[in-house]
């Protein structure tokens, strides 16, 4: 997604700046764990993509193969969707997989994107580096990171969980309450101040996020076949759910973990669409897309006092577990490993439900700190650089955890020892010092030696 957005951003803002009509090429460069696990990870197709002048959030999945396939076969693209240039990705697209960063960036981030736009006479028209950063999340290197432009003052600030918990005891609100102030202070921020009904707006929001997971579950669990990639791994969603529900209809539910194994069919059947280049919701990230997912559907199905209002209470928690992470550590696999990755969706998720299940707000803390606790130190391995093993069982162990971490906390009543800023912090030096061959590199761990074997 980071890589489609900026290459979005290129080209759009090149019309913006009236430079179209003098670009004849346009050459990408990717440095880092981009470079490295381009290929599998499909940063290719998004390059294209979003050259061509499409978002993440906008394009038909159905159309992108098509898309892709077009651009490849005429060696030609739509920049922007509006001028056609000639493109040779053996020459306009380049893995510099013995490069980190980009030369002279100052933003030093592994996940580097340097984009050029050329006249056709071989000068430079404009020249701009990008970084992902994760969960879709892009930075330019060396623009001013100025505020959002939805950032509107907000009636409920925070910037660490403690500080969180502090202002929710002081305005007494639980920790869905105080997302649902500030979201609606964003809300009527972006609507330019119009007296609108901000409530409505961000539930509709949220409503709009669930259901397209949900959609991505249904198509997960719909598909059968073989993933892309090479490794010929065999989605396994879709048996998994018929098996599942042979049972229930023979009368057989007697197993008291049954409702796990649905667990497992959710969070599988949303990264096998990711692996398969469907649409995902980035929980926090793609690699991790299905935890969150996975753990709403439990409670939704499996718990009986569920309700709507409580899957708001969920969503909302998991967003202000989420932004304690970006904000104070990362949500990179190539800067943290995987710990940032399916770890902090594991700790959103258990957080989330803890409030989906009426837990108090330190009970929330708790079960989320309790969720990262056990994936520290998670490596980002991926065979073949592939989104796929070990990534899509790991989303299924990912949501058990939540599940199993938000049990824990909702039976606890006193102190615990460990703070989730404390586990935040030790996540993000974690995963500083673990050895880079580590970070969605593909170079060491499974990726290395399940081809030794």
């Amino acid at each position: 997604m980071g890589p489609m957005r900026a290459s979005c951003r290129f080209a759009r803002e090149l019309g913006g700046r009236g430079l179209l009509g003098r670009v004849a090429r346009v050459e990408a460069v990717l440095y880092g764990s981009l470079a490295l696990t381009g290929v599998g990870h499909a940063t290719d197709r998004a390059v294209l993509l979003g050259l061509s002048g499409n978002e993440p959030a906008g394009i038909d999945p159905a159309a992108i193969a098509s898309t892709v396939a077009k651009i490849r076969a005429t060696r030609r693209l739509e920049l922007a969707g509006k001028r056609s240039i000639d493109f040779d990705e053996a020459r306009d697209l380049i893995f510099e997989r013995s490069q980190m960063y980009p030369p002279g960036a100052e933003t030093r981030h592994p996940n580097g994107l340097r984009l050029t736009a050329f006249d056709g006479a071989g000068a430079v028209v404009d020249r701009r580096t990008f970084f992902s950063i994760g969960g879709g999340f892009i930075v330019e290197d060396g623009a001013a990171q100025s505020p959002d432009a939805n950032q509107a003052e907000i009636p409920f600030p925070f910037h660490s969980a403690a500080e969180l918990l502090a202002t929710a005891h002081a305005n007494e609100l639980s920790i869905s309450q105080l997302m649902l102030e500030n979201e609606c202070a964003l809300a009527k921020h972006a609507a330019g101040g119009q007296e609108r009904a901000p409530v409505e707006v961000v539930r509709a929001g949220i409503e709009r996020i669930w259901k397209t997971m949900q959609d991505c579950v249904l198509r997960g669990i719909a598909t059968e076949g073989i993933l892309p990639g090479g490794l010929e791994v065999r989605r396994r969603a879709h048996r998994l759910a018929g098996r599942l529900e042979a049972k229930e209809a023979t009368g057989l539910r007697g197993d008291p973990l049954a409702a796990l194994d649905w667990v497992t069919v959710y969070a599988m059947a949303v990264n096998e669409e990711n692996a398969a280049g469907g649409r995902v919701v980035t929980a926090p990230t793609n690699g991790a897309a299905g935890v969150v997912p996975a753990v709403a559907h439990y409670y939704e199905r499996f718990v009986p006092e569920a309700d709507h209002e409580g899957l708001l209470r969920f969503f909302l928690t998991s967003a202000a577990i989420g932004i304690l992470y970006k904000e104070n550590a990362s949500i990179s696999g190539a800067e943290v490993g995987c710990q940032g990755e399916v770890g902090v969706a594991c700790s959103m998720a258990a957080g989330g439900l803890t409030a989906a299940l009426g837990g108090t707000n330190g009970q929330v803390e708790h079960a989320a700190e309790i969720g990262m606790e056990h994936n520290l130190g998670m490596t980002c391995d991926p065979i073949g650089g592939l989104v796929q093993i070990p990534c899509i069982e790991r989303n299924a162990m990912g949501a058990a955890k939540a599940i199993h971490a938000s049990r824990l906390a909702m039976n606890e009543s006193g102190d615990h020892k460990v703070s989730l800023d404390q586990v935040i912090r030790t996540m993000y030096l974690t995963g500083l010092d673990m050895q880079s061959r580590y970070k969605e590199t593909s170079l060491a761990g499974l990726a290395l030696n399940i081809i030794e074997c």
